[in-house]
């Protein structure tokens, strides 16, 4: 995937959302996403949607859907719809799933993990490519694999040929899914349907028109262009942020308790502190002093910070 500092201003007005996973309070690199796209929004005089993304229900509880709203809020990041969910929405899910099978070749795939890794060629550091290893198989392998009780995900097929998209932050890019990415997964094993295929689904359906997020999911936007295309769906304008690292130079993660909120909390003692430092930190004003959203807002030009955010991969928490 190439880049180039071309950054144009999306049209407004916009609307962004906030798109929380329920799996636990949120750190400060989860902060620094949702206060980018809460101004770039906001600057265009767009407005916000609340979405708990609770896809998976074995790592996405009640409680913490609750409670990240009340942090939200006590953030000063306010939403003006929502907050809707994932989980019950399966029939238009399902749709999708159907009309994408109309319109390209959705396969199953019995491979497991360790067939994965094994026949997976490794690109762009953590992604690998998907060899194809289930798109070859006759009708009577497929049956044969059924039959035998082997669960199986689905698979999208994709085409040799360039998806390009105008990155809000990093600029131009261009990327060819067969040579980075591979069929990808649009539902899973456990019969639960894939992030991409939900993703796009509750975009469009949301009026979502700006989708703001870390740039370790840059490599998936063609992904959901891709399936946007197939499904008749806009595309919203993508921007990538850099992302939060701990000082071992590792992604901030909420499994791993990385400055986590609560914390945070207990060490800056307001939320106006923890919103200037992360705002200091993430190049979004000059000194490390307390603000509001609303005060960043007041000083905050989306053709200022974009070249800031295109210069870095990883920003260190500090």
């Amino acid at each position: 995937m190439t880049c180039a500092n071309n950054n144009p201003e999306p049209q407004a007005p916009l609307k962004g959302r906030f798109a929380p996973s329920p799996s636990g309070r949120m750190h400060a690199g989860n902060i620094y996403a949702a206060l980018c796209s809460w101004l770039i929004v906001k600057s265009q005089g767009g407005s916000m949607v609340l979405r708990i993304d609770d896809l998976d229900p074995d790592r996405c509880k009640p409680a913490f859907a609750t409670q990240v709203m009340r942090d939200f809020e006590q953030l000063g990041l306010f939403w003006d719809e929502g907050p809707f969910y994932q989980q019950g929405r399966e029939e238009a899910y399902r749709a999708a799933f159907e009309a994408i099978s109309e319109r390209a070749e959705v396969y199953p795939c019995f491979c497991t993990r360790a067939d994965l890794h094994a026949a997976s060629a490794p690109h762009l550091g953590e992604r690998s490519v998907y060899a194809g290893t289930c798109r070859r198989l006759s009708a009577a392998e497929r049956q044969q694999r059924t039959n035998a009780g082997r669960h199986c995900s689905w698979r999208v097929a994709v085409p040799d040929e360039e998806f390009q998209f105008s990155d809000l932050l990093q600029g131009p890019q261009e990327s060819n899914l067969a040579k980075e990415c591979g069929d990808f997964v649009i539902r899973r094993a456990d019969d639960a349907y894939g992030y991409h295929l939900a993703t796009v689904v509750d975009d469009a359906e949301q009026g979502v028109s700006c989708v703001v997020r870390g740039i370790d999911l840059l490599s998936s936007t063609p992904q959901q262009i891709y399936l946007q295309a197939l499904l008749g769906l806009p595309r919203p304008a993508y921007g990538h942020l850099p992302l939060m690292v701990n000082q071992d130079g590792k992604r901030l993660a909420k499994r791993d308790h990385d400055a986590a909120l609560d914390q945070l909390l207990g060490k800056y003692r307001t939320a106006e502190a923890l919103i200037g430092h992360i705002a200091f930190v993430g190049g979004l004003q000059p000194h490390d002093e307390p603000a509001t959203p609303e005060q960043l807002l007041s000083i905050f030009r989306l053709k200022d910070f974009a070249p800031k955010a295109a210069r870095h991969f990883a920003i260190s928490w500090q």
